[in-house]
């Protein structure tokens, strides 16, 4: 059996996918998926708890929304890529389920608060 070399392969360059996943910098980058939480981080002195929340959420549902979207044209044959959609979808799942360990976190202690005797 003959195996035919593969020739024309180079490494990552700089404009490559590779290059664009791994580098901080850049708005598909892998840090961009914990930016959701820290952007939370930076709360306005005058904006409430209430209202960061509903942000947040609003974000997050923009995500999924962003993620369904990009699947449907992708299905409709559309010029989407695939590592695209794959990455919206991983990105969404990371948030939704950042956000309901959060909300169980805070469950928790207000069960935990709920329990002191005063």
């Amino acid at each position: 059996m003959r195996i035919e070399s593969i020739t024309g392969l180079t490494g990552p360059t700089a404009g490559s996918s590779i290059q664009r996943l791994t580098s901080p910098s850049s708005p598909g980058g892998i840090e961009s998926i914990t930016r959701l939480g820290a952007e939370t981080n930076k709360v306005e002195g005058n904006q409430d708890f209430g209202q960061m929340l509903s942000n947040v959420l609003e974000q997050i549902n923009g995500a999924q929304q962003k993620s369904a979207a990009m699947v449907t044209d992708f299905a409709k044959g559309k010029p989407v890529e695939l590592h695209q959609v794959m990455l919206a979808m991983e990105r969404a799942n990371t948030a939704l389920q950042l956000t309901v360990q959060v909300r169980n976190k805070i469950i928790e202690a207000y069960q935990e608060i709920s329990r002191m005797q005063v």
